[in-house]
């Protein structure tokens, strides 16, 4: 089979269709090669971007997968090709000897987001039968409390954007893409794919699925676990580690009021970055736990047409670009740094909330991206050493401080208005003048906003570097200090403020069969990171059987 990379197709070749798309790189790479199109027997696409640099000539570069009749090793001798052979050598999740499985103790995994179903898939196809516990709900009754919250402001801390069957990734657009490079990737988005996903994932440079397909994926997930071996228990909360010279023993889970303790030697710690309960539970039982840097800021809204044409020009519009997203960091002189995070097009500002007395924001998408507002977060990094004492948890009680002020700031819950946001028009905030309504932007945060200033929301070291890099972004995106863009506070939970500290062998430093993993362990970040750490924690686990 021969790769062929960096072939560029103008803009005005496609028609917006995948079947079109096909056809148009089958006649470049044979033309690239000096071939004859017929001697092309099959083409995959392996990835596509859109160079947009001369927003008047977009081209849009392809990496494709190619089987060619005839001599396929003379089409990769020249080098202007960019043609090369290569062999398919598919990562294949971790296997256990058969003699090794009988009568041991089900390893238990404890949070169902991307980290923990990665992680019990491997462990179930290697016939270890995990026992997978969630504190939120299957992704339908989930699906069902969101929407409930969204309308009345009736939260279940149970249940919602945060907990629930696939973790904060659920709702918040199910992007794809990561800084790290890794085998397994591949094997994450054919998964995803077999359970619902487009196919447009194992080929698109910045995938995404959608927060109205990401339900259904996750259960049929759950249900290819299930399938192999394993259970899958929702609505279940981990209460306790039991310990015996150090190591784990077991745990305690919190099921319909009655808890009850499952005997094992392995728990896969997977919570996600918003388990509070699990954090203070570590600390209780002496787990080892450290301070790490995280990110607070505000969720800042465009409308998407104008996010278009700042990035494609006159293209705007074109079914072959969809609608465009942007990635933005800006470090100020004197070394704060603010970037954005989660940038959702054609998407709306959620209620994210998993505390009462707390106003939380995140972002999604919808798979067709046809929202009319483009939204990020907008966010700024909290060090360390920005946190006063010396507790380990200072960053948890950051957070929930700033999420207490929002929720009073957007006017507390007085009658129909609980879980109302604070917001301020960009104008307004970078002349420190509170706002008093919406220009062009129409805010979609769902339970409302309180229009007025930010102060007190946030650390002033937070306010003030989001005001420093603005201007900056601007000269990098035009129209992003708009002085009608919306900011919607606040935004706090984009990572966890605490590491659970692991080894070399993956396990907890301080307490031997305890596997931290995933975001909430402070070892990933997003649904793939998080998704491959599952299956890297699976591995270490199964090697260590």
């Amino acid at each position: 089979m021969i790769e062929v990379s960096n072939l560029r197709v103008p803009l005005k070749q496609l028609d917006g269709t995948e079947e079109g798309e096909l056809r148009t790189c089958r006649r470049a790479a044979a033309r690239k090669l000096g071939i004859r199109e017929g001697r092309i027997r099959r083409i995959e696409l392996r990835k596509r971007s859109i160079d947009a640099r001369k927003r008047t000539a977009i081209l849009l570069t392809y990496t494709l997968r190619l089987e060619v009749q005839g001599d396929e090793v003379e089409l990769t001798r020249d080098r202007r090709h960019n043609a090369r052979l290569v062999e398919e050598l598919p990562y294949a999740l971790p296997s256990l000897h058969a003699t090794a499985r009988n009568g041991d103790e089900r390893p238990v995994v404890v949070g169902a987001g991307c980290a923990g179903l990665f992680c019990a898939l491997a462990l179930a196809s290697a016939g270890l039968a995990p026992l997978l516990v969630e504190q939120g709900d299957d992704a339908e009754r989930r699906t069902e409390a969101v929407q409930h919250f969204n309308a009345t402001g009736e939260l279940d801390p149970r249940s919602n954007i945060q907990f629930g069957l696939g973790g904060a990734g659920t709702f918040s657009d199910g992007k794809l893409g990561t800084g790290t490079s890794s085998p397994a990737h591949r094997l994450i988005l054919q998964t995803l794919v077999e359970a619902g996903a487009q196919r447009r994932i194992l080929w698109d440079a910045k995938p995404h699925v959608g927060s109205d397909v990401l339900p259904g994926v996750v259960t049929r997930i759950v249900q290819r676990i299930e399938g192999l071996g394993g259970e899958v228990r929702f609505r279940t909360q981990l209460t306790g580690l039991d310990c015996e010279h150090g190591r784990v023993t077991g745990v305690r889970l919190l099921r319909e009021g009655r808890e009850e303790r499952v005997a094992t030697h392995n728990v896969v710690l997977a919570c996600g970055h918003s388990a509070r309960d699990v954090f203070e539970l570590l600390d209780r039982e002496g787990v080892a736990l450290e301070r790490k840097t995280f990110a607070m800021g505000v969720r800042i809204e465009h409308l998407q047409s104008s996010v278009d044409r700042a990035l494609f020009g006159p293209s705007a519009g074109h079914p072959a670009l969809g609608a465009a997203s942007y990635k933005l960091a800006e470090h100020l002189p004197g070394g704060r740094s603010a970037f954005s995070f989660c940038m959702c097009p054609g998407g709306y500002v959620v209620a994210a909330a998993s505390e009462q007395g707390g106003v939380v924001t995140n972002g999604m998408s919808l798979s067709d991206r046809a929202g009319i507002n483009a939204n990020a977060g907008l966010l700024a990094n909290v060090f360390p050493e920005d946190l006063p004492g010396d507790d380990v948890l200072a960053g948890i009680e950051l957070q929930r401080t700033c999420e207490q002020a929002a929720y009073e700031r957007g006017g507390g819950g007085r009658g129909t208005g609980a879980f109302a946001a604070p917001a301020q028009l960009v104008g307004d905030f970078l002349a420190q003048a509170p706002s008093s309504a919406a220009g062009s932007v129409k805010p979609t945060y769902p339970r409302g906003v309180t229009w007025g200033a930010l102060e007190g929301t946030l650390p002033e070291y937070v306010l003030e570097t989001l005001r420093g890099v603005i201007p900056r972004m601007e000269h990098k995106l035009r129209g992003f200090s708009a002085p009608d863009a919306v900011l919607t506070g606040v935004e706090t939970r984009s990572s966890s403020p605490v590491r659970v500290t692991r080894g070399k062998d993956g396990q907890s430093v301080s307490t031997p069969g305890l596997w931290p993993c995933g975001e909430g362990a402070g070892y990933a970040g997003g649904i793939m990171s998080a998704a491959t750490d599952g299956l890297r924690t699976a591995e270490a686990l199964i090697a260590h059987h």
